[in-house]
């Protein structure tokens, strides 16, 4: 019988520890500050720390009392899981560094966490079309192994890295820039990516005639972005795959949760405050439209004319601004929300070898067919898909010797848990639990059922209640081809509806994923010191 938990057991300890290095009095800090970040997401944490660095005095309010959002970590027993990062792309080793390892250490916290490295890229195992194949990090590797499992992909394959190489280039551009670029510059220097900006996935794959066995396995990434591959944004996709492969991927020892106090250790460091447990509820403005303060759920009125919001643009203008522009509220409707998460925590009491657990990273589909596999996502009487870990075979001592840790995740493409009737959530919860036990099982060989000796179950009802995502939303906006990555960075210095309010998080320019919240905060940190030095 397994007993479902929620995800908000976390480590008492810590957070009293933390707590204590964190303890301002308040009531000696209600002056006027140039910025306030609501909410200590990552992306948050990045904004206030870019903000700091350029001279601004900050304040970060976070409803919990722990920071990181998605990005922390929770004891069940004698394991303490990982909550969300399944793995961190585009950081690299100190002497093959990405563009997050390069972000990191101009934040200047790089060396306050200590990473491991991810042993292969992935597992897929697809049942309709018998696939089961491992994939390695590194381009050479990558399309060695390719060519292997389909003889005659090599030079699609090579041509795939070839215009995803094009396109990170010209995304690195766009971020520098801030978004204001010039067409003769992206026209003469970022051809590639100007040509296949307004593409999908399977629209530039068959174009560059790879078979379609090479196609589905190298579109195992897609639930990573949330989009299937007839909608998903050839760029989108191509320059997460080659930021995970070029350079392999990471993960913090100490879990996630890490990334998280760095980020809040830094602020500290720059004089930065950060007061939790304590909740934004408002945001004040002027006759101008613009932000004049906020207001705490205490009643207290913090002065600014400027917020970095890293919550949901639907939180923001349906709960705590008055008067918002119908052209505003027209805006942000007109986006979907992109999957909503489901996560299975498992602590083992045996080891990984024991249990036949092969893999850090698995993909298990129904059919590479995402558009199809997308459909059977939506109900959660059909949706079997998960994407699982094993984080035992990234770091052996995450875990008590002889154990195994594990966590398995889903999305649900529509809101379908917003149809089960409370008194049958816990029921449904286990359903499901037991589904991907069983999936797990059949699909990979291993046995893990009998040697099960903690669990823990978040459902989108878990992470509505826990970061405040509308319908347990972790993957912000979906990628549309009018609101997906290269439009968002084309017109990023001119998404800017109110004035003194950005944002930054899933639902931010850069859209979903770690690496993205770090960049999207780095970006709205930046750009409103900006606006913070033309005020004067």
């Amino acid at each position: 019988m397994i007993e479902p938990a929620e995800i908000l057991d976390i480590d008492i300890e810590r957070i009293v520890e933390y707590n204590k290095s964190t303890n301002y009095n308040k009531e000696e800090h209600m002056d006027k500050y140039d910025a306030v970040v609501i909410g200590a997401g990552n992306g948050g944490l990045v904004a206030a720390i870019r903000l700091l660095q350029g001279g601004a005095k900050v304040l970060v309010v976070e409803k919990h009392n722990l920071p990181g959002g998605f990005a922390t970590s929770f004891r069940r027993g004698r394991f303490e899981f990982e909550a969300s990062l399944h793995e961190l792309n585009d950081f690299g080793p100190a002497d093959n560094g990405g563009d997050v390892r390069a972000l990191f250490d101009s934040l200047g916290v790089t060396d306050k966490i200590e990473w491991t490295p991810i042993p292969e890229a992935y597992r897929v195992i697809a049942r309709k079309e018998k696939l089961d194949v491992t994939m390695p990090f590194g381009v050479k590797a990558f399309i060695d192994k390719m060519e292997k499992e389909v003889p005659g992909s090599r030079l699609s394959t090579e041509r795939f890295f070839q215009l995803a190489d094009d396109t990170r280039a010209a995304q690195k551009y766009t971020n520098e820039r801030n978004g204001v670029v010039e067409s003769s510059v992206m026209v003469k220097e970022y051809g590639n990516y100007v040509r296949t900006g307004s593409y999908s996935v399977n629209e530039v794959l068959d174009s560059i005639r790879m078979p379609k066995k090479a196609q589905d396995i190298l579109r195992a990434y897609w639930c990573y972005l949330g989009a299937h591959c007839d909608d998903l944004s050839f760029s989108h996709y191509a320059s997460m795959v080659i930021r995970y492969i070029s350079r392999g991927a990471m993960m913090p020892k100490m879990r996630s949760h890490e990334i998280s106090l760095a980020l809040c250790e830094r602020i500290r460091e720059l004089g930065g405050e950060i007061w939790f447990n304590t909740e934004a509820v408002k945001i004040e403005t002027g006759a101008d439209g613009g932000v004049e303060g906020v207001v705490l759920e205490d009643g207290r009125r913090i002065a600014t004319r400027h917020v970095v919001a890293n919550c949901s643009p639907l939180v923001v203008y349906g709960r705590m601004m008055d008067g918002v522009p119908e052209k505003i509220v027209r805006a942000t409707n007109a986006r979907k929300l992109a999957g909503r998460g489901f996560t299975m925590f498992l602590g083992l009491n045996k080891s990984a070898d024991e249990l036949g657990i092969e893999n850090h990273n698995y993909f298990l589909y129904d059919t590479m067919d995402s558009a199809a596999q997308y459909e059977i996502m939506k109900k959660i009487d059909t949706n079997e898909v998960q994407a699982t870990v094993c984080l035992n075979r990234a770091y052996p001592e995450c875990s008590p010797p002889g154990t195994t840790m594990m966590y398995f995740t889903t999305l649900y493409m529509s809101d379908d848990w917003g149809n089960v009737k409370p008194e049958d959530y816990a029921k449904t919860k286990e359903k499901v639990a037991n589904k991907m036990i069983d999936r797990f099982e059949r699909d990979t060989g291993a046995k893990i059922r009998d040697s099960i000796e903690e669990i823990s179950v978040a459902t989108p009802m878990t992470y509505a209640r826990y970061c405040g995502h509308p319908e347990g939303g972790i993957y912000g906006y979906e990628s549309q081809y009018w609101d997906g990555l290269n439009p968002r960075l084309q017109m990023m210095a001119h998404d800017h509806m109110t004035r003194g309010l950005r944002f930054a998080g899933g639902f931010a320019m850069r859209l979903s994923g770690y690496s993205s919240a770090y960049f999207s905060g780095d970006i709205s940190g930046r750009q409103t010191v900006g606006d913070i030095k033309k005020e004067g």
